[in-house]
């Protein structure tokens, strides 16, 4: 598997093609089953919710204080049709194949699921 690239629409690029490759998402899940999520970088009232499109590369981002999730998969069907509208109407932001230092794309959900549909096609 590797790494991420530092330019960060490929990154996102690749997101897509491998979740429609392997039909899962990674999120990060804590002992509770509280979902990682941090301050938008553009908007601190904005949450966001990071998302990977490997098991490695959401556990590259378990470290420091994120030490306590682990990677945990989402079936892509779940993803597009409950998780990006509920994301939607909540207000959050989807973060895209973040790296280590959790630096990367910051989507809306409905942008999200239209690139999605827009490969599907």
């Amino acid at each position: 598997m590797d790494s991420l690239s530092e330019n960060l629409q490929e990154n996102f690029d690749r997101f897509i093609v491998e979740c429609l490759e392997t039909g899962c998402i990674w999120g990060l899940r804590g002992k509770n089953d509280d979902w990682a999520l941090v301050a938008s970088t553009g908007n601190e009232n904005i949450d966001v919710i990071p998302f990977w499109s490997a098991q490695k590369l959401a556990q590259d981002a378990c470290e420091g204080q994120w030490d306590l999730y682990k990677p945990t998969p989402i079936e892509l069907e779940e993803f597009l049709d409950d998780w990006l509208p509920g994301m939607h109407n909540d207000l959050l932001l989807v973060g895209v194949n973040w790296s280590a230092d959790l630096q990367g794309e910051e989507i809306e959900p409905s942008d999200l699921l239209e690139e999605f549909e827009e490969e599907l096609d």
